[in-house]
């Protein structure tokens, strides 16, 4: 195998561990309001936009990353991780109708429409600027 195929052998083999022993990380927000949305705005560092799922259901979002990569590393300091993130932010009645989401620069931004949702709504981000 060539050194870069068994490096990323390494990388995907870490990854599945990491996802296998790891809880999601709780995602702090900021949560805003609108006249047409409630804003919900999260960091999701080394998350891409396919990585990221946002489910709406009456009284709550539910934002979801899977595990990016979990290169082999020996660190010194290791406070944070690359993913494997979860948040539920509980909404008030009255929103939902559909959600919008754009990720940049690490920071997902959520806008929860106004209305009553028919169900569960679900959606991934686009790339952007928010």
């Amino acid at each position: 195998m060539a050194p870069d195929q068994t490096k990323q052998a390494e990388v995907v083999a870490a990854t599945d561990v990491a996802e296998q022993e790891m809880r999601p990380q709780t995602v702090p927000v900021n949560v805003y309001e609108t006249d047409a949305a409630l804003v919900i705005v999260a960091p999701l560092p080394a998350v891409q936009p396919e990585d990221v799922m946002i489910d709406v259901t009456p009284g709550q979002v539910r934002i979801t990353a899977a595990l990016r990569s979990a290169a082999p590393r020996d660190y010194i300091v290791h406070e944070w991780f690359y993913g494997g993130f979860e948040r539920e932010v509980e909404i008030p009645a009255g929103w939902g109708a559909a959600v919008e989401a754009s990720l940049a620069n690490g920071q997902l931004a959520v806008r929860v429409l106004r209305g009553d949702p028919d169900g569960k709504v679900t959606t991934s981000p686009t790339a952007g600027a928010h």
